[in-house]
C-alpha cells in the first residue's frame, strides 16, 4: 500500500535515524521500498506493490515492506543516493540518471537499440548483472546489492503527422531517451530532442516535438493518443540500465540466509510477471488507442532498414563507446559476456510458454538465483 504524504516526514526521519533493520515485538522486519513510477505502472504495480505481498507471504509475515510509489519520497535522480543513505532499504533506480556513478551499466545499455525482445532481455540482463565481475564490482563500489532487472517493451514512434518512411521523418523533432537512438535519429535525418518522458505530452501538444519515442502503453497511460494521432511500430530500443531492486548493502548483510532467499524468490516471481503484464499492457494500449482514432502504421522498408543498418554500425563501435565514453578498461570482456548471456537466454526461452509466469519464474530461479554464491551481495 502506498504511503500517504502525511507520513513522509516521519518515514524519512525513521529511515535515517533508526538501524536499517527495524524489528518489532512480533519479530517482523520492517523496511521501506520505493519505486518512482506511479502505482499503476508495471514497474510499481507488479515490481513493488505485488512484490511486497509476495515477500510477506513467502516470509510468513516476517518481512514487512512499506512501499512508496511516485516521487513523494525520492525523485528519480535521487534513488541511488536514497539507497546508499538508508532513506530506503530497496528501490528501483534507472542508471541513465547517474551515468558518472554507473558507467558500466550505462555502457551495456548502449546495446539497447540492438534488441527488441523484452522477455529475453530482462532475464539476460539479470543474469549478466548478478554474475559479470566487472558489473558486480560497480555495484560493490556503490554499496548496493543488485537483485533483478527491469526492461521496457520496444520503444515506438508517436507522431503528430504520419512518419512511415525516411522521407516523412526528415526534419522531425523527435524526443529520444538515449545516446544511441539519438544518433540514429540524427543520421536518419531527424532532430533528436532530449527531454524527460514527463514532458512528451506537453511537447507534442504545443508542437515543440513532432514525435516521441516510448513504450506503447504511454498512448493510454499518459494520454499521448490525444496529442499524437499517428503511431509507427518502429522498434527504437529498450531500456534496462540499473536495478529494479537495488538493496542497501548494510540492510542486505543484516538479513538471515532465509530472508535473502525470500527476496530472491519474490524477485524471480515479480520480475517475470512484471514483463509479461507490461507487454500485455502495451498491446492493450495500442488496441485502445486505435479504437479512439489513433492510426497505427508498420514502418515502410526504407525506415526499418535504416534502423537495422544503424544496429550493425552501433554494434561495430560498441567497444570504443564503452572504453572512450564510459571508461571501461576491458570493453571486449564486458560486451562479449553480455552478448553471450543474451544468446544463452535466446536458447533457454526457445521452447518456453512466454505467457506462463510460473514457468518463467522457475527458470529464473534455476538459471540465475540458485547459482548465486551463499554470500552474494555481502561485501
Amino acid at each position: 500500500m502506498t504511503l500517504k504524504r502525511s507520513h513522509l516526514t516521519l518515514a524519512i526521519a525513521a529511515a535515517m535515524t533508526l538501524p536499517a533493520l527495524a524489528t518489532s515485538a512480533q519479530a517482523e522486519t520492517s523496511f521501506i521500498a520505493n519505486s518512482f513510477y506511479d502505482q499503476q505502472h508495471p514497474h510499481s504495480k507488479y515490481g513493488y506493490i505485488e512484490w511486497a505481498d509476495t515477500v510477506r507471504e513467502l516470509s510468513h509475515g516476517e518481512l514487512d515492506p512499506e512501499v512508496y510509489t511516485g516521487t513523494v519520497l525520492l525523485a528519480p535522480r535521487a534513488s541511488l543516493q536514497g539507497i546508499q543513505d538508508g532513506i530506503v532499504q530497496v528501490a528501483h533506480h534507472a542508471a541513465v540518471y547517474t551515468p558518472s556513478e554507473m558507467p558500466v551499466a550505462n555502457a551495456v545499455q548502449e546495446l539497447g537499440f540492438n534488441f527488441d525482445d523484452p522477455l529475453i532481455a530482462i532475464l539476460a540482463v539479470t543474469d549478466f548483472s548478478t554474475h559479470n565481475p566487472i558489473q558486480l564490482q560497480e555495484w560493490q563500489d556503490l554499496n548496493i546489492v543488485y537483485l533483478g532487472a527491469y526492461t521496457t517493451p520496444p520503444y515506438v514512434l508517436f507522431c503528430r503527422e504520419p512518419v512511415r518512411n525516411l522521407e516523412e521523418l526528415q526534419g522531425k523533432r523527435i524526443r529520444t531517451a538515449g545516446s544511441t537512438v539519438s544518433a540514429w535519429v540524427e543520421q536518419a535525418g531527424g532532430i533528436p530532442v532530449n527531454v524527460p518522458s514527463s514532458e512528451m505530452y506537453t511537447g507534442l501538444d504545443r508542437g515543440s516535438l513532432d514525435c516521441a519515442t516510448n513504450a506503447a502503453n504511454d498512448l493510454i497511460d499518459r494520454s499521448l493518443w490525444e496529442v499524437a494521432d499517428y503511431t509507427t511500430l518502429l522498434p527504437t530500443g529498450m531500456y534496462w540500465s540499473g536495478p529494479q531492486w537495488g538493496f542497501n548493502e548494510d540492510f542486505w548483510s543484516g538479513l538471515t540466509d532465509d530472508q535473502r532467499d525470500v527476496f530472491k524468490q519474490a524477485s524471480a516471481k515479480a520480475m517475470t510477471r512484471m514483463i509479461v503484464q507490461y507487454l500485455d499492457t502495451a498491446d492493450d494500449a495500442l488496441e485502445e488507442a486505435q479504437a479512439k482514432g489513433n492510426q497505427i502504421f508498420q514502418p515502410e522498408p526504407d525506415l526499418m532498414q535504416s534502423v537495422e543498418d544503424f544496429r550493425e554500425q552501433a554494434l561495430a563501435g560498441i567497444y570504443d563507446v564503452a572504453r572512450d565514453k564510459y571508461g571501461v578498461e576491458d570493453p571486449k570482456a564486458l560486451i562479449d559476456d553480455f552478448l553471450a548471456t543474451y544468446q544463452k537466454w535466446q536458447g533457454l526461452l526457445a521452447d518456453v510458454d512466454r505467457s506462463d509466469e510460473d514457468a518463467l519464474a522457475e527458470l529464473a530461479m534455476r538459471e540465475i538465483y540458485d547459482t548465486l554464491p551463499a554470500d552474494y551481495g555481502i561485501y
